[in-house]
């Protein structure tokens, strides 16, 4: 049954590949980087799983890069980084997976021990969910926009908070976070999941949120939270009164 299972959902993923690719003419001319897979978990049990879930990695890659860009961007014709090279490998490691370098070339390591973690307990589709929830935080990065003047990537900045926390809006916007996972409480500066669902329910305010909040990048200097979301909303809002509506959503 776990087979069948998954062989259904690589059906639905591979026949999305091939419909997003017709189906969608601002993004006819993006340049898919080349994928450079490197399996460095020969013989675990994590790279068994992997290889089952995904037999095609450059493609797998491919196609949730363009994902990614679109979640990002308008078409293929906005200033989106030049990401020509992707190096992704497959580690007997700890962890759980990370992006390095700056395009053109970007590094991703993903850890087979996750693999087998996630298996153990959920199975292939757990796999497979948390997968492409790790594929499309790591790829925002490679893609995304960084603040200027703002600082550098510090724990407890807004350059950090902003990046952390678009890659987590990303993976939830696209699905690859439950629902239930959304709780209230915390602050807009903590990160990741909590700073990314804040990020991902402003998408109710403006459907185009996450592409503007990205191009606010290049448009207010020096960047801060407050001038980015005044830049999108109107100056009548503040990041914490935006958060503080958030967190009346959740309470309901």
């Amino acid at each position: 049954m776990k087979n069948v299972s998954i062989l259904i959902i690589l059906l639905n993923f591979y026949h999305l590949v091939y419909a997003q690719k017709w189906e969608s003419p601002k993004w006819e001319t993006f340049k898919y980087p080349e994928i450079n897979f490197q399996n460095k978990a020969e013989n675990t049990e994590g790279w068994k799983i992997y290889k089952r879930i995904v037999p095609d990695p450059e493609t797998f890659i491919q196609q949730h890069a363009l994902w990614v860009a679109q979640t990002l961007y308008w078409s293929a014709s906005d200033s989106i980084p030049n990401v020509e090279k992707i190096e992704y490998t497959l580690e007997d490691v700890d962890g759980i997976s990370a992006k390095g370098g700056q395009p053109p070339v970007v590094n991703i390591f993903y850890s087979s021990r996750w693999v087998e973690k996630s298996e153990t307990s959920e199975g292939d589709d757990k796999v497979l969910y948390e997968t492409r929830g790790v594929l499309y935080h790591e790829l925002t990065h490679a893609f995304q926009l960084e603040p200027q003047g703002a600082g550098s990537y510090k724990q407890g900045t807004e350059f950090w908070v902003f990046i952390e926390g678009m890659a987590d809006a990303v993976r939830y916007h696209n699905g690859f976070f439950p629902v239930s996972s959304r709780k209230a409480g915390g602050h807009w500066m903590d990160g990741y999941r909590t700073t990314g669902f804040f990020l991902e329910w402003l998408t109710c305010k403006d459907p185009d949120f996450l592409r503007k909040f990205n191009k606010s990048t290049l448009e207010v200097i020096p960047w801060s939270f407050d001038k980015a979301m005044k830049h999108v909303f109107g100056d009548q809002v503040t990041t914490d009164s935006l958060w503080d509506e958030y967190q009346v959503f959740l309470k309901k």
